[in-house]
């Protein structure tokens, strides 16, 4: 079984300074560069939207092969300012992966993306198809109202881990405890910061009870910086605005870059992003390579989802190289 590569420090990090917004303030977008300078070109899109890359996202490709490039969205992670959603959808985002591959002279790069940001993945390809080398998506979640309600609406995932749903709807208005998003948003966006805090920390507790097949500790943003608040913060302004994709829905366009080589990787027990988003993006892709793991659910951290996505990482090394 395939186990992550040994941990690597960037070549070189920076801030991208990006339009100015209403009140003078400009998003500040952190990537930075591992690997091989001469290496393969691929660029690593994180989850949420707000969940910020880690050390360990560096780890997935072999750093004598590949060019690594890795960028906290806008307002997660290293990115400026924290939690901020102005200018901050899913169109910035493609604009931000643009300017950052111009500015590193790179024709064209793999993607490669888990969760929301196969979504991110998807939304680049449909709009830069040209610029894009090969894919490789996990967990796919294509931002349809369905796929929201599943994580974030009574009679979805509520109903395999109804005890950790009723912690996170148990002190809401009974009128709001069948779709809490709008109550918690609210909350995220009080002025009263210890407010968003207990909101947020409250959204982990369920997010981190959903997100692994076993039983684990799992705090997906316990040692990164800004922390929950950020996330949970970017997280429900994507799904409350349908992750600005209602207009050109996802599936629809996967003609348009089915051309594209790609391999779709799904846990069988994704509990976050239910295995059939992947399966319905294959049926669009035939020449797709689609690899359901027997036992696995949503998190990359995983061993089985480790195993598959290193060793589709090498296997495309081989061929590229």
């Amino acid at each position: 079984m395939r186990t992550l590569y040994p941990d690597i420090e960037p070549f070189h990090s920076q801030l991208l300074s990006c339009e100015e917004m209403p009140d003078g303030r400009r998003h500040e977008v952190y990537f930075e560069q591992c690997g091989n300078p001469q290496g393969i070109p691929v660029i690593f899109l994180h989850g949420g939207p707000g969940s910020g890359c880690r050390p360990q996202h560096r780890c997935y490709f072999d750093p004598e092969l590949y060019h690594v490039i890795l960028f906290d969205q806008r307002g997660c992670g290293r990115s400026l300012p924290a939690g901020e959603l102005e200018h901050n959808t899913t169109d910035y985002l493609i604009a931000d992966m643009e300017a950052i591959r111009k500015l590193l002279d790179i024709d064209k790069w793999m993607l490669f993306g888990g969760s929301w940001g196969a979504t991110l993945a998807l939304a680049y390809a449909r709009q830069h198809p040209q610029k894009v080398s090969n894919m490789v998506l996990r967990g796919t979640f294509l931002g349809r109202q369905q796929d929201i309600n599943w994580v974030y609406a009574a009679g979805g995932a509520s109903r395999v881990f109804a005890e950790a749903w009723h912690e996170l709807v148990k002190d809401l208005p009974e009128s709001e405890q069948n779709s809490p998003l709008a109550y918690f948003y609210q909350k995220l966006t009080h002025p009263d910061v210890s407010q968003q805090v207990i909101a947020a920390n409250i959204l982990q507790n369920w997010e981190a009870t959903i997100v692994m097949l076993r039983d684990q500790h799992y705090q997906p943003d316990a040692e990164q910086s800004p922390g929950p608040l950020a996330h949970s913060r970017i997280q429900l302004h994507y799904a409350l605005n349908n992750c600005f994709l209602a207009d050109q829905p996802l599936l629809e366009s996967i003609e348009s870059i089915n051309h594209i080589p790609a391999t779709i990787i799904h846990g069988r027990y994704d509990m976050v992003c239910p295995m059939q988003q992947s399966w319905e993006v294959y049926q669009r892709w035939p020449n797709a390579q689609f690899e359901v793991l027997p036992m696995a659910g949503h998190a990359a951290s995983e061993p089985a989802i480790i195993d598959a996505l290193v060793r589709t990482t090498d296997q495309l090394a081989s061929k590229l190289i």
